[in-house]
């Protein structure tokens, strides 16, 4: 048998067919021949080592032994074409090609050697272009590589912009779009466009196996981020990502994102942007011409292909947009305060300590705890110094001390005493402002709380004795080791011991009568 393994190698290696006939190899005419019907059918070196020469005989020559063989070839062009459309198989096929070969009396290959002999043919011809590819069935995505620098305008400082893209493997159709960050938020954003632009989804999501996509993807088992699979519930769609080290998985995406570097990124190499606005607006310029380009290797282009071939597969959006959400896990502080990433919000106080889940969308922060809502927040939009706090998530304390004021403070020491009256004019006149007074004033009713009025106005007193600068530390010092209790109780011991000392004493009026009786 002739060689057809050896012939298709030394051409691979520039051998001529004079060369090979002189050789022995194969006579001018065969070479030739070969040649010719490899050219034809695709088949080219290297070949996988399975693929023998008969194999090479029958498709190169299928005539040649047309009425020895006793089965019917199959149309393997025809099946290769029609598994591209949605629903078709190879059992559905080789069911119809059974049945042709029924009614005109011949026979045909069973089920296994049709698809046997199919997948040897796809693997000797290279026929790989659409066979996973049905219309509307999938969505590749991916960050590019390289970055759009942009340039702040005061200060002349260089940050960079992230183009995102994605690519409907079938057609080769397009969507790109410039971030700030690849962040949930921005990813999730970009997938909402990503459907508008395409009007449609599709039945599966292929990402990478970026932290915004998969908390981890292992042999065994795959965990979505939850944002991301948010996302896919609402537009019922199902997300299945590339294996790691696996870029093949997401062949068409990788592909795009190397032409939109070219086409995209490199093209806008030589203009200058102060903001991410000018670069979207440029990339979607430049995206409208990527799509429009004529195939290389088949007519048509990128948009021309989605909408004869792929847009009526694709799944209807739905009626109202998605709203991205980013969900984190926090730890509760002791200043039971969650953030979005720039403010505060308050969770109620008794989830200090515990991990929630924290959800923020564009406009809203939710806070859930073993799956139930605790707090519901509107987002600020802006930076702000002071965090969003809501009164019901405070302790007692920390309410009240919402409801501290000047006059109130006032009222409570006249209801104490004159001494307490005016440590708390002190404490609120010490300083620029009543309320830097506010804490020391709500101290001071604690101690009042605690030891009686009585005690304090009396260590009040003391206070005031000592100096003209009252404190907290020294009033609560003399409250606790009761030096306003010893005080007064000296006082009163002093008072019993002269009187004791000088007995009953005669008035003036006793001797104005010379000191008698009457």
């Amino acid at each position: 048998m002739t060689d057809y393994r050896k012939i298709l190698m030394l051409r691979s290696m520039g051998c001529s067919q004079r060369e090979m006939e002189r050789n022995k190899i194969a006579s001018r005419e065969t070479s030739k021949a070969v040649f010719e019907t490899a050219d034809r059918l695709g088949i080219c070196w290297p070949l996988d080592d399975d693929i023998t020469n008969a194999d090479l005989e029958r498709l190169l020559f299928p005539n040649k032994y047309k009425n020895a063989c006793l089965y019917v070839e199959p149309d393997y062009q025809y099946i290769h074409r029609e598994l591209a459309k949605p629903g078709v198989t190879l059992t559905l096929l080789w069911e119809e090609y059974r049945s042709k070969c029924y009614e005109t009396g011949k026979t045909p290959y069973m089920s296994t050697q049709f698809g046997d002999k199919y997948r040897k043919w796809a693997r000797v011809t290279k026929a790989t272009m659409r066979i996973q590819h049905k219309p509307g069935d999938a969505i590749q995505v991916d960050w590019a590589g390289d970055t759009i620098p942009i340039y702040d305008s005061v200060t002349g400082q260089q940050s960079s912009a992230y183009l995102f893209v994605a690519v409907l493997p079938c057609s080769y159709y397009a969507y790109t779009e410039a971030c700030a960050d690849m962040k949930t938020e921005n990813w999730l954003n970009c997938h909402v466009h990503a459907f508008n632009y395409f009007g449609g989804v599709t039945r599966l999501l292929i990402p990478d196996n970026c932290k915004t996509a998969t908390s981890s993807n292992t042999r065994y088992d795959t965990v979505l981020n939850r944002s991301y699979q948010e996302l896919a519930d609402y537009y019922g769609t199902a997300i299945v990502p590339a294996r790691v080290r696996r870029p093949k998985d997401k062949s068409s995406a990788e592909a795009s994102v190397r032409f939109a570097e070219t086409w995209i990124i490199a093209a806008l190499r030589d203009r200058k942007f102060f903001s991410l606005q000018e670069v979207n607006e440029a990339v979607a310029e430049k995206l409208e011409e990527l799509n429009g380009r004529e195939f290389q290797q088949r007519t048509g282009t990128r948009r021309s292909a989605y909408l004869e071939e792929e847009q009526p597969y694709m799944l209807p959006l739905p009626a109202t947009p998605f709203e991205s959400a980013v969900w984190s896990v926090a730890k509760v502080p002791n200043d039971y305060l969650v953030s979005d990433g720039r403010n505060k919000y308050s969770v109620p106080y008794n989830l200090i300590g515990e991990k929630v889940d924290v959800r923020v969308t564009k406009n809203l922060v939710e806070v859930y705890y073993h799956g139930s809502r605790v707090a519901s927040h509107r987002r600020l939009q802006t930076l702000q110094r002071d965090p969003l706090v809501k009164l019901e998530h405070m302790p007692e304390t920390h309410q009240k001390y919402l409801t501290y004021n000047e006059d109130d403070f006032k009222v409570w020491a006249m209801s104490v005493g004159p001494m307490t009256e005016h440590v708390v004019d002190f404490f609120l006149e010490s300083g620029k402002a009543p309320e830097q007074g506010y804490k020391a004033c709500a101290s001071l009713t604690k101690l009042g709380e605690r030891y009686g009025k009585e005690r304090l106005e009396s260590a009040c007193a003391r206070v005031h004795a000592y100096g003209t600068t009252p404190s907290i530390r020294n009033i609560s010092s003399i409250l606790k080791s009761k030096q306003d209790v010893k005080a007064k109780t000296s006082t009163a011991q002093e008072q019993s011991s002269n009187t004791a000392r000088y007995g009953i004493t005669r008035g003036a009026s006793y001797f104005a009568n010379g000191g008698e009786h009457k």
